[in-house]
């Protein structure tokens, strides 16, 4: 029981903080406007999410692994708008 309300918990945070890209996804995505997106910091957001990927690979912990994929892809979409249209 305890597992379970553990990964309820872990797939509810893992929901909410990967939909929080979308609005920033399809902003940049419709405007080409990426003026107030710091490369640096999209750089090493990016960078830690794959890591977060690989941790919860490691871990073997699907919350982990499928929000940081999807995040990561989410990511990777504003970071390479960042640097095409700079």
């Amino acid at each position: 029981m305890l597992h379970d309300f553990r990964d309820l918990v872990g797939y509810a945070a893992a929901i909410l903080t990967t939909a929080a890209f979308f609005p920033q996804v399809l902003h940049s995505w419709r405007t080409r406007d990426l003026s107030g997106v710091s490369l640096t910091m999209y750089g090493l957001f990016t960078a830690g999410v794959a890591l977060w990927l690989g941790y919860g690979m490691l871990l073997d912990s699907w919350p982990i692994t499928i929000a940081n994929a999807i995040t990561l892809a989410l990511a990777g979409v504003v970071l390479a708008l960042k640097v095409i249209h700079k």
